[in-house]
């Protein structure tokens, strides 16, 4: 049993590797997108079709505009001025990205720093990021390979909606962990690159993961002793 399913799992870690990885295509109009930091106005409801890249960014019923008290909130706005200066990307747009990593981590049970650290690697923030092997934004995800999920949420098209790809990333790299048997292989695995002994792209995940994590520790208030 142990023997098939690591067969299992190799080959959907050669299947995914093959169709993954490549260098993606960044997009003109999301730059300048980006650097034009639009703002959304709140609306709740549901959208026919996928929300525009920089428009309101829904699901379910759900905006992702940051609320005001999630703007009050210094680490949750600290994080977004830290991404925002890093990859340089309009904080506007950031904050949204940033609220949907936590919806998608409320959702999935998965860390949001760990979904925002995968999304830094694999597209640097830009939505409509997309390889020459058919990954697509800003989790890289292959249509293809995830129909069923991307069919509740709105169909193939979905994929360049922010939200929608970012929880669709969320639950593949859930499952990853799983299939993986731990989050080092998992992340492996979520890149096609399970074989890789040396695991350069959990690494380099984990790396970002943790450069967030540093910078909400220093940017706490200290305690008084």
């Amino acid at each position: 049993m142990d023997n098939l399913k690591q067969f299992a799992v190799r080959t959907y870690a050669f299947a995914s590797s093959f169709l993954h990885n490549g260098l993606a295509v960044f997009g003109a109009v999301a730059v300048i997108a980006l650097m034009m930091g639009a703002r959304p106005a709140v609306e709740l409801g549901v959208q026919s079709g996928p929300s525009s890249a920089f428009g309101i960014i829904r699901h379910e019923g759900i905006s992702v505009q940051v609320s005001n008290a999630e703007k009050e909130n210094p680490e949750y706005r600290t994080l977004a001025a830290y991404l925002s200066r890093r990859y340089r990307v309009a904080q506007d747009a950031t904050e949204q990205l940033v609220g949907a990593a936590y919806h998608a981590g409320v959702r999935t049970g998965v860390d949001p720093l760990l979904i925002l650290a995968v999304i830094a690697v694999e597209s640097r923030f830009n939505p409509i990021a997309e390889s020459v092997m058919g990954a697509k934004g800003l989790m890289q995800v292959i249509p293809r390979y995830h129909l069923d999920k991307l069919d509740a949420l709105g169909g193939a098209d979905s994929v360049f909606d922010p939200l929608t790809n970012i929880l669709v990333g969320a639950r593949i790299l859930k499952d990853a962990v799983r299939r993986g048997g731990g989050l080092m292989p998992g992340l492996q695995l979520y890149n096609g690159a399970f074989t890789d002994d040396s695991q350069q792209y959990a690494q380099k995940v984990m790396a970002e993961k943790q450069r967030m994590q540093l910078m909400l520790k220093r940017s706490r208030p200290k305690t008084a002793a």
